[in-house]
């Protein structure tokens, strides 16, 4: 009996830490606890490698050698898994390459509201030679800040936003470089929705026909009892990148394991490829600063279509004491022909 039971806790178990690994398998991704569980997937890692130390330590103890030792090999096989899909996304790329003529150098930051100051969002943008810089939770006043003080040290910016009823959290600003052309917001829409669920996102387009639409994106947290709006926000943006020139930043709070089966034709979301991860800073977390960045998760985005190559990218981690409870990210993209 005892020998039974054993069998069956260590096959439930091998079963959860699967399901915890690689809820895609089982078309869970985006379903609760495990869409958040795999979005903090070095936590996970943590976890069951100290849970194979306490199992083995658990073997000096004979009657419960054969159950701890089975225990043991799954949270080791779950942590090696873990781990090694981390390092195959990319723990950080170390930098940017060189900005070249026809580079596009793309910011995104989660500001937190009033959290952030204009003044240290302006020196980051300038710092990275940002074109366009996409700030879910700022509002257009704070926004309009940031290009005031950008244009002050030489570097002028256009600002756009969206915002909705409510509290800074509800506005999205977005500031596109003079030097791509003009721009204007306009209203998308996926079926019978007008943009992301209790947030906004800004879709920007060229006025003269010419450049990527550009698109400042902020999708609801998935929270459990907003897990239906989670999930239509996730699915408007995919359609955002449906095809042609597109490029997509901001806090899109899912990672690439959530956005599973939301890929076209090898892309990572709808037909657009994360930036991040092509170049070796896919398992860098951008939420939250409270935590290393490797235990943190990457729900900050820079995606593109195929008109565009992601050559570089950085998870700036010097700024975790500056308000907001994101880390930037910034991406170089350089025209794929």
């Amino acid at each position: 009996m005892r020998r039974a039971f054993g069998v069956l806790v260590a096959v439930v178990a091998a079963i959860t830490a699967a399901v915890v690994t690689w809820p895609q398998f089982f078309r869970l991704e985006r379903t609760f606890p495990f869409a958040q569980i795999v979005s903090l997937r070095g936590i996970v890692v943590v976890v069951f490698a100290v849970g194979c130390g306490v199992m083995l330590l658990l073997c000096l103890i004979r009657p419960l050698r054969s159950l701890a030792g089975s225990l043991a090999i799954v949270c080791a096989l779950a942590a090696a898994a873990g781990g090694g899909i981390l390092l195959m996304r990319g723990i950080g790329s170390g930098g940017l390459p060189e900005k070249s003529d026809r580079a596009v150098r793309v910011m995104t930051w989660n500001t937190a509201g009033a959290a952030t100051e204009p003044r240290v969002i302006a020196q980051t943008a300038i710092a990275m030679k940002a074109d366009i810089v996409a700030l879910p939770e700022t509002t257009i006043d704070a926004g309009e800040a940031v290009a005031i003080a950008m244009r002050e040290r030489g570097s002028p910016m256009w600002a756009h936003h969206e915002a909705y009823p409510g509290w800074a959290a509800n506005s999205t600003t977005l500031l596109i470089s003079p030097d791509l052309g003009d721009y204007s917001v306009v209203q998308s829409t996926s079926g019978d929705a007008s943009g992301t669920a209790t947030v906004p996102s800004v879709v920007a387009m060229p006025v003269g026909g010419h450049g990527p639409t550009i698109v400042a994106a902020h999708a609801v947290a998935p929270r459990p009892d907003d897990m239906d709006g989670w999930r239509s926000s996730l699915a408007w943006l995919a359609d955002q990148c449906a095809g042609g020139d597109v490029i997509m930043a901001g806090d899109i709070n899912a990672t690439v394991d959530n956005m599973t089966r939301w890929g076209v034709d090898g892309a990572d979301f709808g037909r657009c490829r994360d930036a991040a991860l092509t170049t070796g800073s896919g398992a860098v977390g951008t939420w939250s600063t409270a935590w290393p960045a490797l235990l943190g998760t990457p729900i900050d985005h820079v995606l593109s279509t195929d008109t565009w190559r992601a050559t570089g990218s950085i998870v700036l981690g010097s700024l975790d004491d500056t308000g907001s409870d994101h880390r930037p990210l910034v991406v170089q993209l350089e025209p794929a022909r």
